[in-house]
């Protein structure tokens, strides 16, 4: 049984936690487009741009053709442990490819998945749940997605996918620990990210509600100054109306029914799909 991580560097594992080396780099990169796509149709054409961009090579098609060659003999290789639900296939079908795989054997599946649950538990007012979902969600990441490999445009685009549902999982997961009363255990995490994430508004609004919550009003004051001089420095902007309401709490001292406000949950309701791009404002 073979598992696929593509959160931190790209490794497929065996069922005794043993590395396999997957081949050259370009079969490596085209194993990971497949898998970017998994159970999804993959096109030559789509293939061709991620390894070669705007200049293939005149044998490009025969080329990749090699590469999911040497990629369907790695997996029938490497796939020697138990039976897997779903066994990793890799077909041929017109013009292009497709691997089957369980999404249970796929890290960033399973990071969707408990993403997933953890925004339609936040969104019921179940916040225990919401919190482990989405604590088991963030500990699949081991580091920066396909950080080992090269990427081209297809690869590319995943990471960010990726990247924006990790920061909505993290500002759902401040909004679950926040309704459950955790607003101090919440402040040293709210503080490195809006270190790591300077732009992301959201971030900033959750960490002034936590400083004013805690009774640290004078540092809630500070923090809301520091992200309205920081958004005219870098972008010209006023705060958002998210900020800005934060930043009057604050000023009014109601910690009642605005507290019960700023602690609402802001899930979109998805129709069970995950969104693909962040709240931050660029």
């Amino acid at each position: 049984m073979l598992k696929f991580q593509l959160l931190g560097h790209f490794q497929v594992v065996t069922e005794t936690g043993e590395i396999c080396r997957v081949g050259s780099p370009k079969v490596t990169q085209t194993l990971a487009v497949l898998l970017s796509r998994a159970n999804e149709f993959v096109s030559s054409e789509m293939l061709i741009t991620e390894l070669w961009g705007d200049s293939p090579p005149r044998s490009a098609l025969n080329t990749i053709q090699t590469y999911i060659h040497h990629a369907r003999r790695f997996l029938a290789a490497a796939d020697t442990g138990a039976p897997a639900a779903v066994p990793p296939v890799l077909s041929t079908r017109s013009a292009g490819y497709l691997l089957r795989v369980a999404d249970e054997d796929v890290d960033y599946k399973l990071f969707e998945l408990h993403v997933s649950r953890g925004a339609s538990a936040l969104r019921n007012a179940q916040y225990e749940a919401a919190c482990d979902h989405l604590r088991q969600a963030m500990s699949l990441w081991r580091g920066s997605v396909l950080s080992n490999i090269a990427t081209g445009p297809l690869l590319k685009s995943h990471i960010t996918h990726l990247e924006d549902c990790r920061v909505q999982a993290l500002e759902m997961r401040i909004e679950a620990r926040c309704a459950l009363g955790l607003h101090r255990d919440s402040i040293p995490e709210l503080r490195t990210l809006v270190h790591d994430y300077p732009l992301h508004e959201g971030f900033h609004s959750q960490l002034i509600n936590a400083l004013h919550h805690t009774g640290r009003r004078a540092e809630a004051l500070e923090a809301y100054q520091a992200v309205r001089g920081l958004l005219r420095d870098e972008l010209g902007l006023e705060p958002s109306a998210l900020v800005q309401r934060a930043h009057e709490r604050v000023l009014s001292s109601d910690g009642g029914a605005d507290w019960a406000e700023a602690c609402a949950p802001r899930v979109p309701d998805t129709g069970g799909k995950w969104p693909t791009s962040t709240k931050n404002r660029t």
